[in-house]
């Protein structure tokens, strides 16, 4: 946690604004690293879509490094779709949350649909967004786990434990904006934790940008086609 505010005036213009901010902060820390141990860290960014795109595009940029995407998606309540019951990867990790949110009157039947649901989401995007991505081996490298913002963690939690399999060096959980109590749970899912802004009283992630649009596939596309083609040039 690097800032705090009181403040409901949006901490950020948008998603690149916050980006090229979260950038900085990693570089740096990247940096200090390597003269720390004269090991210098080779860094992936991996970008939770759609909206985690728009920030991690500047960061793999500043870091000249590839950007890619890992999907996961929220498992909805099937009384209240709003509400994360947990949450799912197309690799088939799975995070649940709160048990006391899964008593219902239903049997475990509809926690196997909403579950599939998910994955079908999960997979759906997946495909529209893997043929832009690039080829890289993770192993041994430092996994920067990007989103745009984080409300309850259980998305940004079940990617870092897909990359975990993927036996890097360590998973960083980088974002511009989750809440302060969020903290000690964040931290037991990756190796650091970088969040610029713990605002609180915390609403919605969209309260702490003044431009928050929906991001589309053909938007997420551009960006990941963008830095493939930089590093190829």
């Amino acid at each position: 946690m690097l800032g705090e505010t009181m403040s409901h005036t949006p901490l950020f213009a948008d998603r690149t604004h916050a980006g090229e901010l979260l950038a900085q902060v990693i570089h740096d820390i990247l940096t200090q690293q390597t003269i720390d141990s004269g090991v210098k860290p080779v860094p992936i960014v991996y970008a939770l879509p759609r909206g985690g795109i728009p920030v991690a595009a500047p960061i793999a940029s500043l870091l000249d490094c590839p950007l890619t995407i890992v999907v996961a998606k929220k498992i909805s309540h099937p009384e209240n779709p709003e509400l994360a019951i947990g949450a799912v990867t197309t690799s088939g990790n799975v995070l649940w949350a709160d048990q006391k949110l899964l008593r219902l009157k239903h049997d475990g039947r509809w926690r196997e649909v909403a579950l599939n649901k998910a994955i079908n989401q999960a997979k759906f995007l997946e495909a529209q967004l893997i043929s832009a991505c690039p080829q890289f081996n993770a192993r041994d490298a430092t996994l920067i786990l990007v989103d745009d913002g984080i409300a309850t963690g259980m998305t940004i939690a079940v990617a870092a434990i897909a990359l975990k399999a993927l036996s890097p060096a360590a998973v960083w959980l980088c974002t511009p904006v989750a809440p302060q109590k969020l903290l000690p749970w964040l931290e037991q899912w990756g190796d650091r934790t970088i969040i610029l802004e713990t605002p609180e009283p915390f609403w919605s992630v969209s309260n702490f940008y003044a431009q928050f649009p929906q991001v589309d596939t053909l938007e997420v596309l551009a960006y990941l086609q963008q830095q493939k083609t930089m590093r190829e040039n």
